[in-house]
This record gives C-alpha cells, structure tokens and sequence, in this order.
C-alpha cells in the first residue's frame, strides 16, 4: 500500500479539516465488553482532562478542541489491548470524529479470559526511512528478524512491541508502507513520535495559533492517534510520550512542555505509587557520553516520576546507553534499527543495527539487544590488536548493553588476568564507514586489554547483571 506526496497530504488535510463549531465541547459515551455491559474504573482523557468511568461505565468530558485532538482511554490490564491487524486501534478517537457523531462513543473492551503478570516488551528506535531503497532494507532485514523473534516469543506469552520514533525520515508519504510493513506479526504494536515524524511545513500543535487546522505531528496522528497515551498489562503501567518542541522545518528542541508534564503527573495519580511503570519516548534525558540530545526539561520529568519504578524506553541518538539515573529510575538509550542511517551495519556506538526485547515477569525486567540477523548470544564484539586503530596494542571488547553491575574479565592463555580496563573512544567499525574520523560520537561501552608478547590465546568472559555469560576466544598467533 502506497500513496503519492499528493494523495497523501490531500487526504491528511481532509481528516483534519475542521468545519467552524465552538472550541469547547462535551463529549460523552461508555467503555463497554462486547455485549454492552459496562466497564468502571477505566480512566479516559482528551490529553489534558482525567475522569474515571462510572459503575455503568460511563465517561463524561468538556474538552477545548483547539488543545484537545484525542478522547482515549488506558486499557485495564485485566482486558486485551485493543487492536486491527496487530496494530494498535481502538483506545482512542478524533475530536472530529466525535464531533460529528454528535460527541458520543463507546469504546469497546475484550475480557482476559485468563490473567499473566508476564509478557514480553519489545522496543525499537529509529527506522527512519526516507525511500523505497531504505524502507525495503527495514522490511526486508529488520521486520523479518522481528517477525522470527516474535514467532518465538508468543509461544509462551503474549508479545507487546513499541518503535521509539523516527518511523520516517521526514517523508511522510511512507507512513502507509510502513503501516502496512508491521501489521500482523503476532505482536501489537504501538508508536511513539520522533523528530523526523512531524511534516516539516508546519509547527506542532502547541506552538501553532490557536484553533489552526495544519500542524506539525497531524500526519504522524492520522495513522497512529495521540502522541501521549498509557495502557496496562499485567503489573506494569506503560506510557508513551512526544518530547520534542518542533519549530518546523526539520528544527526543533528536546523536551517536554509543562503541559505535558501536568498530563503525565494525572495519569499516574491513578497509579498506585510503587508500581512498576515503562515510559517510551524518542530522545534520552539522562545520557552521559555525547549528551547533546537530552531533554532539557529531564530533572521536572525525574520530579513527575520519582514515586515509581520506572525504566525508559527512547532512541534518536542511534547508538547504546544505559543509565542508572536514581535507584528506582533507569534509562535504556538503544541502538537504531537502521543503525548509523543505514549506512552499514553498525550504530555510531559499533552496537549492531537492533532492538530490545525485554522479557516481563510481574514487576522485574530482564532485557538483551537483539542485533538484526545475529542470534541473542551475540552481545559484543572484539577486535584484535591492531585492528582498533587508536589502541593498536590491545585487545579492544565493545559491550554495547553494559551497565554498572556488569562485569568484563579476560584471561591470557588459561589465566586470570582480572577485569577490562573501561575507556572512551569512537568504535572502530562505525569510523570505518566515515572517511573523516575527526569528531565523532564517542562510547564508554569499551574496554581493553593488552596481552603480553607471545601470548597465544585471549579469551573475554562478559557477566551482564542478571548473571549470564558470554565469551569469546581469539587466536593472537593468526
């Protein structure tokens, strides 16, 4: 499924076209199972308004539809995520569509026949196709993969996917073709908003005069609903969130407006403190190494989720970085599906073009970087020495998904030699895709170690911090 620039911007500017009417209107209808009995305690929104259904299931919203485009509800965890061919739908609806339905509707919930605690969360950042020849390496490298880890998963539990934004690559005709690239692959997939998903003619929505019918993010909204959503599943409450203030024109500034801020901190009120709680969002609020992406506005958002255990999920950046932010706050930066811009096969860390796959069981986490077309036991990559050219001595190890409580040892023809010396450095292999070197994004995810001279074997054992192991072995005589 294709459409022309044309067809597409003609039927965006006919969805979002609205006919003259007062801003404030109220909106009303019911969150129902199948047969019509209602459902209570589901709470609705409109992106700034809260309320919770009744004990018939009934909502009731007075909503400014120059702010509010969305009515949407965040699924209870004891019903199914609603969805059309494995995609999202059905937890929300257009102001517009309201409108003209005379502000009635009914959303429309399925009962778990049986209930999990556990499933399994998988996130991807950046795709970030701009023409046919990139969008046919995502659906032909990373979809695949994705298809045969989720075909895997759902064996055992249900499978629950988000991209992390940059879907496009501000080429907003291949939204339908990338619609259509996830529908049906055994999980459900949700959206996040990236910097490159706004139509670059216009603003967003906060920063357009009010009442405007053109905006920014209007074509991302058009395929995928809100930018600012939550669900539930099992003991987790998910989040999904737009940080990024677009200006136009392909500019824009990371953070998250006070407004945003204020919808995020309602919508958790009707979480019991404690719980366990997943954000998704495109750029990173906490990165340490080639920080020039972060929020600005990361300490408010801290602020808003410091009664939670929290992990957040984002992108944008195209490489690797965990951060442990406070005690209950960690923040997963992944590496890009399309990598460096699918220039190669690596991102600008030297981790693999990837995504995560968090295994959930009730209120823990375990994850591990999936590199597209590799296998879960790959989780590093050495180099010789003098394959690294800024360390030609040493064996360099590149751990892509390390944190503080994973550990990297080696050992020198049988002996324990102790752990990897931890350096900065741009990887070796995304420096090689550049003919100039000078300026690039560094990574702490390194480590070395210089054997001594005739040394014949070097084996490096890395321990992520669940426990597993993983080694390789290289031959210093070849």
């Amino acid at each position: 499924m294709k459409l022309s620039a044309i067809a597409c911007l003609l039927c965006c500017s006919t969805f979002f076209s609205l006919p003259a009417q007062p801003s404030l209107l109220k909106f009303s209808g019911k969150v129902t199972d199948p047969q019509g009995k209602g459902i209570a305690g589901v709470v609705v929104n409109d992106g700034v308004n809260f309320i919770e259904t009744d004990s018939n299931g009934m909502w009731v919203l007075e909503s400014d539809t120059t702010v509010s485009k969305f009515v949407s509800i965040s699924t209870p965890a004891a019903y199914h995520l609603p969805q059309t061919d494995g995609l999202a739908d059905g937890f929300y609806i257009a102001v517009k569509n309201l409108a003209d339905n005379n502000g009635k509707h009914d959303f429309i919930l399925q009962k778990r026949q049986e209930s999990s605690n556990d499933f399994y969360f998988i996130t991807i950042s950046d795709p970030q196709v701009r023409n046919e020849h990139e969008m046919s390496r995502w659906r032909r490298e990373t979809v695949v993969d994705l298809k045969e880890t989720i075909d895997s998963l759902k064996q055992t539990r249900e499978v629950v996917s988000m991209t992390l934004g940059d879907e496009v690559f501000d080429n907003m005709t291949l939204y339908p073709e990338y619609k259509e690239s996830i529908k049906n692959t055994g999980s459900i997939f949700f959206q996040c908003i990236g910097n490159h998903d706004f139509d670059k003619r216009f603003q967003d929505l906060h920063n357009m005069e009010s009442g405007t019918q053109v905006y920014g993010e209007m074509v991302f909204n058009h395929y995928f609903g809100p930018t600012d959503y939550s669900f539930n599943i099992g003991k987790v409450h998910i989040i999904t969130m737009k940080n990024l203030n677009y200006v136009g024109n392909t500019q824009y500034i990371e953070c998250m407006t006070g407004d945003q801020i204020a919808w995020l901190k309602k919508d958790l009120s009707y979480v019991p403190k404690g719980s366990l709680v997943i954000l998704n969002m495109h750029a990173a609020g906490w990165n340490t190494v080639a920080n020039g992406g972060n929020i600005r506005n990361a300490n408010e958002l801290k602020d808003a989720l410091k009664d939670y255990n929290v992990h957040i999920f984002c992108g944008h950046t195209h490489f690797c970085q965990n951060t442990e932010v406070t005690a209950n706050l960690y923040e997963h930066n992944i590496g890009a599906a399309c990598g460096a811009w699918w220039a190669g096969w690596v991102n600008q860390c030297g981790a693999p073009n990837g995504y995560m796959v968090v295994d959930v069981k009730g209120d823990k986490l375990k994850w591990h970087y999936k590199g597209t077309r590799r296998d879960f036991s790959y989780q590093f990559r050495l180099y010789k020495p003098g394959e690294f050219l800024t360390q030609s001595s040493f064996v360099v190890a590149n751990i892509w998904d390390w944190d503080n409580a994973c550990s990297v040892v080696w050992y020198q023809d049988g002996k324990l030699m102790g752990e990897m010396e931890q350096f900065t450095d741009t990887d070796e292999t995304f420096a090689a895709l550049r003919k100039n070197r000078a300026n690039l994004v560094k990574t702490a995810h390194l480590f070395r170690a210089m054997p001594s001279d005739g040394a014949k074997e070097l084996k490096v054992i890395f321990t992520n911090r669940f426990g597993e192991t993983y080694t390789q072995i290289i031959n210093l005589r070849k």
